[in-house]
């Protein structure tokens, strides 16, 4: 994977796969199950403390 898709998939323009979510999270030393958990987290957390966002890239990620 090369680093400008990384930035692409970082950034919401790019819809990765499951493949590539998974070496992601892989290359983080993280499951796949592990990366969701971190971003809904992570989301949440903006939400709750008054930070709305709806940038793709937060949704991508947590897709």
């Amino acid at each position: 994977m090369s680093p400008q898709y990384l930035s692409e998939v970082e950034r919401g323009l790019k819809e990765p796969s499951s493949e590539i979510l998974a070496a992601i999270a892989g290359a983080l030393g993280l499951t796949l199950i592990d990366l969701t958990f971190s971003v809904t987290e992570w989301l949440i957390s903006r939400t709750d403390s008054g930070i709305r966002s709806s940038s793709r890239a937060d949704f991508a990620l947590a897709a």
